[in-house]
């Protein structure tokens, strides 16, 4: 019969949710490169698209970031872990500054136009999207890392989340009683 699994705890949702952020704030720029490259009035839906994608990836990253934190405070440490461990935590707290301060760019590139009456020109709808693309390069690479980090400490060091268990999967073992373990 199909169950929904149960809801794992907030430090063991890190792994989860840590893949929403990747996906999104990657995606975002595919958009802004094809609002750049249209005329201004066909961009614009694209570059609305990049806009949303790169705010729930954002919105996403502080989210993972807390599962992070959450989950770190049950991992086992010491020597090498320790080191990847700090230096993921620290790449995690500023890649969120980082595209906190590219959506809030992003979203002023978008509007700040509107309210001018100046958002048909190519200044605001390709040139400075370009510029935009090469900042947002280094939040890129800094997401990167952070995942690369995260990585590691998975693939590397085994680190993993603790997951409640599933008893929907498997039928429950018996027990053997003590009258049936004394008499083999």
């Amino acid at each position: 019969m199909l169950q929904i699994p149960p809801i794992p705890p907030w430090d063991s949702m890190h792994v989860l949710i840590v893949h929403f952020p990747v996906a999104l704030l990657l995606l975002s720029p595919v958009f802004i490169v094809i609002g750049a490259v249209l005329t201004p009035p066909k961009g614009r839906p694209y570059m609305m698209a990049a806009l949303i994608t790169l705010l729930l990836g954002t919105a996403s990253l502080f989210v993972a970031v807390s599962t992070g934190q959450a989950a770190a405070e049950l991992a086992e440490r010491g020597g090498t872990v320790d080191a990847v461990l700090k230096a993921h935590e620290d790449l995690a707290e500023e890649t969120e500054i980082v595209f906190a301060g590219l959506s809030a760019i992003l979203l002023g590139m978008l509007t700040v136009p509107r309210f001018l009456g100046r958002d048909e020109s190519r200044l605001f709808s390709s040139l400075l999207p370009s510029a935009f693309l090469a900042l947002y390069t280094v939040g890129a690479l800094f997401l990167i890392n952070t995942a690369h980090a995260g990585g590691r400490l998975v693939h590397e060091f085994g680190i993993h989340a603790i997951l409640p268990p599933d008893h929907s999967s498997s039928p429950p073992v018996a027990q053997p009683s003590s009258q049936t373990a004394e008499s083999q």
